[in-house]
């Protein structure tokens, strides 16, 4: 899961809104400087219209000529003061921007952007179409296909010989080679108004930029480093600035270990109860690794390219199960799990858990509009969709009686996938309440609520752990292997998803040692082993970079070694929606995965040597 750090808890904190509202905090700010006059002929215009009793005579004035000396054309400067006043540091901001743009023919192709707009361009849903950059993913959005650009809402740039491009068009065009998306530079013209220099259209976006900074789920030690540079940016003299961003921004290249790996498709692993194999699963395990003690690990599917390799190679050069765990639930989930498993006579848990969206959430089907056609939810997070989001989206379907424009839908429907939005009421959306989202997992309702645990860490404890029903699958074939239950190491064992799927598949847990650093997660695990009358051990440490070998000795040797070896470490660094530190197996986090590695060799040794 992406990483979405907690916050302490506050009742004075709204943590869904606080960050957009900060958003709009600074973008007032920003819209309050922007001009409201502009020059025409020979006097000041306000910008309604009317002109003002002064006049200011235009060729006789010494304001020109100190730029005609620096080598400006007459005309360029009177479209500078045009634009910007007699503001000497402005008009000479202007003047540099014209001269790069003149200069610097290889970001003026001869082509005109033909832009697909994502939303209505109505004036009516103005409100609408302003405040999307609030809510866009962060996602490189430039890319160096010279036929067709496609940006990551869809947007495309098609080639068009013998077309001229427009002012407005070049503006876009100009800041899009610099690396801003197209989204934000026109959210920027909207907002400052058409005749505002290119200067300021950067200072808007930057401050929105700058407002991504105050978001709550950046994680901790981010945030300094990351206010620091874009104030230090935002603080630049324009001169300054503009000497750099002239220079065109070169996308960030991404390297051949940070790209995804190809998932099978279907990704249905070694095998679900509902969809047929197609041919016969030959699967080799060394010989070593047969038998107990068993292990099973699980991370995110979606990681770096490489990332399973290295799983792969440090477990034995076992290949990895891909599923999907929409074949399980209403839910998808893409994960990969390299176990020793035996992977013949699994089953599935009973009863069979709701496989569609109208299944697992049946009141909403009464408002679930036909232009809607999903039937699975993707990935949940360990972040939800804000109110404010919830909010547009019922303004923007509510000005249409009948079904809103195609560009609407698309847009509310980018929206209703990205957060597992769902329709609670005529043309309102919500987001997933946390017993929906357990229920979706496989957990026990209540499971994550009460303990003094916030509603922010609910989300964030349930975004993090195992799909119930999938794990369950794989851990079946436990059941006449160990009649009389089972010892369990369970590694980052959060709130305990391997011990529910154990336990509901009947296996019962004689010792259970789990490994888990939130206490509120270790709070969750051990109410539940108490409400569900466990008759065995429950022993907890809080951190797996101190279970050393000789606690494993002590541990083994009392109650005669582990059965289950289960856990999966932090995906943080792993997740591709982490633009901060996608660091891989490298990462601060998701480097933990190697003290998967080294207390199972230290389990085998031990256990080996006991036999």
């Amino acid at each position: 899961m992406d990483k979405n750090p907690s916050g302490e808890d506050n009742d004075d904190i709204d943590w869904d809104t606080e960050d957009e509202l900060e958003i709009q905090k600074i973008q007032d700010t920003v819209f309050s400087s922007c001009t409201n006059l502009r020059t025409t002929g020979q006097h000041v215009v306000c910008g309604n219209g009317e002109a003002s009793s002064s006049s200011v005579p235009f060729q006789s004035s010494k304001f020109i000529q100190q730029f005609v000396v620096m080598g400006f054309t007459e005309e360029s400067i009177a479209k500078a003061i045009e634009q910007n006043g007699e503001n000497s540091d402005l008009v000479l901001d202007a003047l540099l921007t014209f001269k790069a743009l003149d200069d610097s023919p290889e970001e003026q192709p001869s082509t005109s952007p033909q832009l697909e707009p994502s939303i209505s361009s109505d004036d009516s849903f103005s409100e609408y179409n302003e405040n999307i950059l609030d809510d866009v993913y962060e996602e490189d959005s430039w890319s160096s296909d010279s036929d067709n650009c496609i940006n990551p809402v869809g947007r495309c740039y098609l080639n068009d010989e013998g077309s001229s491009l427009s002012g407005k068009e070049k503006t876009l065009l100009f800041l899009a080679n610099m690396g801003y998306p197209e989204e934000e530079g026109s959210i920027a013209m909207k907002r400052c108004g058409p005749e505002a220099s290119l200067p300021e259209l950067v200072d808007f976006i930057c401050a929105a930029q700058m407002a991504r900074a105050e978001d709550p789920y950046l994680p901790e030690d981010v945030k300094p480093k990351l206010k620091h540079i874009l104030n230090d940016f935002g603080g630049y003299k324009k001169r300054k600035m503009y000497n750099g961003l002239c220079k065109r921004k070169k996308p960030r290249e991404i390297s051949a270990e940070e790209e995804t790996i190809r998932l099978p498709k279907p990704m249905i692993g070694f095998g679900v109860p509902t969809e047929p194999v197609p041919t016969m699963v030959q699967r080799f395990l060394p010989k070593k690794t047969i038998g107990p003690p068993f292990f099973y690990y699980e991370n995110v599917a979606l990681a770096p390219k490489g990332v399973w390799d290295t799983i792969k190679r440090f477990l034995y050069e076992i290949e990895p199960e891909f599923v999907d765990s929409r074949y399980f639930s209403a839910t998808q989930r893409k994960r990969g799990y390299l176990h020793n498993l035996p992977i013949e006579n699994r089953f599935p848990l009973f009863p069979l858990p709701p496989r569609t969206i109208h299944e697992a959430l049946p009141l909403s089907k009464k408002w679930w509009p036909s232009w809607d056609t999903r039937t699975k939810l993707n990935c949940l997070q360990t972040a939800i969709g804000s109110a404010k989001l919830t909010d547009k989206i019922r303004k923007a379907v509510e000005k249409y009686d009948d079904e809103p424009p195609l560009e609407v839908q698309k847009y509310v429907l980018y929206q209703c996938k990205k957060w597992n939005l769902v329709w609670v009421g005529r043309n309102k959306v919500a987001p997933l309440e946390p017993d929906e989202v357990e229920m979706l997992l496989g957990f026990p309702k209540n499971h994550t609520r009460g303990g003094g645990i916030s509603r922010t860490d609910r989300y964030k404890s349930l975004g993090n752990s195992f799909q119930v029903d999938t794990v369950a699958y794989h851990l079946s074939v436990l059941k006449d292997l160990f009649p009389d239950g089972i010892n369990v190491l369970s590694l980052f064992s959060g709130i305990g998803g391997g011990e529910v799927a154990l336990y509901r598949l009947g296996i019962r847990l004689n010792n259970v040692v789990s490994v888990e650093k939130s206490e509120a997660n270790r709070n969750i695990v051990r109410s539940w082993w108490e409400q569900t009358n466990q008759r065995g051990n429950l022993i907890h440490f809080d951190d797996v970079q101190l279970l050393s070998r000789d606690c494993l000795e002590k541990l083994i040797g009392s109650f005669g070694g582990f059965d289950l070896v289960i856990g999966g470490s932090p995906c943080n660094n792993l997740a591709g929606s982490n633009r901060v530190s996608r660091d891989g197996l490298e990462g601060k986090e998701s480097s933990l995965f190697f003290d998967y590695v080294r207390i199972l060799d230290d389990v085998k040794a031990i256990m080996s040597r006991h036999r």
